[in-house]
């Protein structure tokens, strides 16, 4: 038992020496919790921002005896509730978010006060519970006051218009179909592919709507489409419909990348009528998913990609119906590949010749071929890999869960390997 009581700036010093398990925890839950909250990767890193920052600032604020009066919300913090308004996410979910935290924080601080005496801790706890209340009461007022402005703006502005149809288009329920299509000025019916686009350099709104433009003017060029429908997500993103020939196949050539383009693009299979919109855009955000995953991974097999990547749905198909769950993952690629799975050079030159050699039929003058290699390098680097299989050989013989696992460590990397 402590022999002098701790000072409320002692009990928040502690506290910021676990704040990257504090902000760890708050995602965790926050996602886990508040499901309009659990976006993809790009809005999940603005939320773990707008988390660490008003973690900081709260407890140099419980800490410091700051004025209240003088409490401004994170950068972060307002930029998230931007977004969120951009996104038609509703309030409610961001203010439940920060009462969350508010809670977990205050229950972790009562950790740090549970050995003091009675009369010790009171005050205390007492003094934690007012500071932290008027923390959140101060930097809730300000979000919201942020969101609802954005809301109303982003609401008056024409993509936010388009935004809102489409968000009924893709909810699933029933549409005035007629309306729609009017609104949006493009055609439900026939053929659609649905594309993600954002950012793959630092850039501005305006210059960002005129990389949608260009890209909108390749794609419609390259697969003679009908119409096009540009939507902004938000400020940082857009997504684009195709109507394509209504007389041509659903297999289209792949969307080439433009010459020059400064965007990252995840794109759906094609699909037909108003579920082929819906289907081929959730196709275009799985895709997304992994490819923001495989951007922000230094261990990704072989070399980080550089520049804007245009990934394909079927280039990635059984990674991407995988992806949703990376926990779940990250245990099968483990449990299938056993020592195959280690995260190091080592591992990954393994698992890429592997996978290589089962794509090609397990032809080793192929993989070789493929790989700029020996004939008997290829084979060298088999022998080695299936070695590391839990069963060894055997793994191979019905190999579908094999190949499933080697696809989803090339394009997930680290996040799913040892």
């Amino acid at each position: 038992m402590p022999t002098e009581t701790p000072s409320v700036a002692e009990v928040t010093d502690r506290l910021a020496e676990v704040r990257d398990e504090l902000v760890a925890g708050l995602m965790r839950v926050t996602r886990a919790q508040i499901s309009a909250l659990d976006h993809d990767a790009a809005l999940r890193s603005l939320l773990e921002a707008s988390i660490t920052e008003n973690v900081v600032s709260a407890l140099h604020f419980i800490g410091h005896g700051l004025d209240a009066d003088g409490l401004e919300a994170p950068t972060s913090a307002l930029a998230y509730a931007r977004v969120l308004a951009q996104r038609d996410v509703p309030l409610s979910a961001l203010i439940r978010a920060y009462r969350i935290g508010h809670s977990l924080v205050l229950d972790r601080a009562f950790e740090e006060l549970a050995d003091l005496p009675p009369e010790d801790r009171l005050p205390l706890v007492l003094l934690f519970v007012k500071r932290s209340a008027e923390f959140i009461d101060h930097i809730c007022e300000q979000v919201g006051r942020a969101y609802e402005r954005e809301r109303e703006r982003w609401v008056a502005s024409r993509g936010g218009v388009r935004q809102q149809w489409v968000n009924e288009l893709l909810a699933g329920g029933p549409v005035d179909r007629a309306t729609a299509e009017q609104a949006l000025r493009y055609p439900l019916d026939g053929p659609h592919l649905a594309c993600t686009l954002w950012p793959a350099a630092d850039m501005s709104s305006f210059d960002l709507f005129a990389a949608v433009e260009d890209a909108r003017a390749s794609a419609m060029a390259a697969l003679r489409a009908r119409a096009a429908l540009v939507v902004p997500t938000d400020e940082r993103e857009a997504r684009l419909w195709l109507a394509l020939p209504t007389s041509g196949s659903l297999r289209p050539e792949r969307l080439p990348t433009p010459d020059g383009t400064l965007l990252h693009a995840s794109i759906g299979r094609p699909g037909v009528g108003l579920e082929g919109f819906r289907t081929s855009a959730h196709q275009a955000a799985q895709v997304k998913e992994i490819l923001t995953t495989l951007l922000s991974d230094t261990g990704k097999e072989g070399p980080r990609p550089h520049g804007a990547q245009w990934l394909h749905y079927a280039d990635v198909a059984p990674v991407a119906l995988m992806a949703g769950d990376l926990a779940a993952v990250r245990d099968f690629v483990r449990t299938t590949l056993g020592g195959l799975s280690r995260g190091d050079s080592r591992g990954a030159t393994l698992r890429e010749t592997l996978r290589t050699f089962l794509t090609h039929n397990r032809s080793y003058t192929a993989a070789a071929q493929e790989m700029n290699l020996h004939r008997n390098s290829v084979q060298y680097r088999v022998q080695q890999a299936t070695a590391l299989l839990p069963h060894g050989s055997g793994d191979l013989v019905d190999d579908f869960d094999v190949r499933a696992a080697l696809l989803a460590a090339h394009w997930l990397g680290k996040a799913v390997l040892s």
